[in-house]
């Protein structure tokens, strides 16, 4: 099995008030509850692989970024 948690990022950056922000999380949490405990630890662990990919990307962004400012 393999969980998009792009969509459920995408979709609560997207996410026009708090409350969808809400429901969305929630969404995902319902998901999280129905699984079995094999299908919770590779849920887990892809998550985990998620947030460092993107936790990376936003580092090498902003290093990007930070080197086009010129120094004064």
């Amino acid at each position: 099995m393999v969980f998009d948690f792009k969509s459920f990022h995408l979709r609560g950056i997207h996410a026009e008030t708090e409350e969808e922000k809400r429901q969305i999380n929630q969404e995902l949490k319902n998901l999280y509850d129905s699984l079995t405990p094999e299908e919770k630890q590779r849920f887990n662990l892809e998550l985990q692989t998620f947030l460092m990919t993107e936790v990376g990307r936003l580092g090498s962004d902003y290093e990007a970024i930070k080197n086009q400012i010129p120094n004064e």
